[in-house]
């Protein structure tokens, strides 16, 4: 039964990435992000990385004080991010994995073998009232890390169902609607995302257990040829229909 709102939260990295590649201001990703907002969206993701390569801290301060839309801030587990998001105290927090030579996230967070290590920062983030989320691969056991850790969300990495076509591609979606599946029994809040597209995007809006897709670099490349609301327009649209079975 098809009942949960499903949300959309749009990734504004790679605006960033465009400003950064030429130097300057423009384009601006908190202006992205304010205009994301007047398209609908539900919720910010941005993702200050260690080497800044796209989001800088500006951004997050700015971010913070001048866009009226729950922020979801990626980081590493690392103090040097901890500190950050707790000076800043957004709404969300999501521990990724991050290797400095991987231009985007590769996979989800071992969150199984770094249990020790994660403990802390969840631990902390949790204590400051921020809502700490684990990006993992669709694996019980990770699953079962993160209930453990005492990380209340999840966002399960839809990387490779995006890169797989045919029997691949319906294998890695069958992981992830048990996964889904799973972590609603755990009591975990299951969010999704990784390369989602208008081709991709409705199977996994169809799993009434995901209640948040985020989704970045393919609206803000869409955006350069139709305009970001008119991008999201179509994403929600193909989301909707998903949602409804309309």
């Amino acid at each position: 039964m098809m009942n949960r709102k499903l949300r959309l939260g749009v990734n504004i990295d790679h605006v960033a990435t465009i400003r950064n590649a030429r130097g300057g201001s423009f384009p601006d990703p908190v202006r992205a992000a304010q205009l994301a907002a007047q398209a609908g969206a539900d919720g910010i993701t941005a993702h200050l990385r260690e080497d800044r390569r796209h989001i800088s801290d500006d951004d997050i301060t700015r971010l913070t004080n001048e866009v009226d839309l729950p922020l979801n801030f990626e980081m590493a587990a690392t103090e040097e991010m901890l500190g950050i998001a707790l000076r800043h105290r957004p709404h969300a927090a999501c521990i990724v994995p991050e290797k400095r030579e991987e231009r985007t996230t590769e996979g989800g967070l071992d969150a199984k073998g770094n249990f020790d290590h994660l403990k802390p920062f969840v631990s902390k983030l949790s204590e400051a009232g921020i809502r700490v989320s684990l990006f993992i691969e669709a694996d019980p056991a990770q699953l079962e890390a993160a209930k453990a850790l005492g990380a209340p969300v999840i966002e399960l990495h839809t990387g490779a169902y995006c890169e797989e076509t045919g029997e691949a591609r319906d294998k890695e979606l069958q992981r992830i609607v048990k996964a889904a599946a799973y972590a609603d029994e755990l009591g975990l809040e299951c969010h999704a995302g990784h390369g989602l597209t208008y081709n991709t995007v409705k199977p996994i809006a169809e799993i009434d257990t995901i209640v948040e897709l985020n989704i970045g670099h393919f609206l803000i490349g869409e955006a350069i040829f139709c305009g970001l609301a008119q991008a999201m327009d179509k994403m929600r649209s193909l989301m909707n229909e998903a949602r409804t079975g309309a």
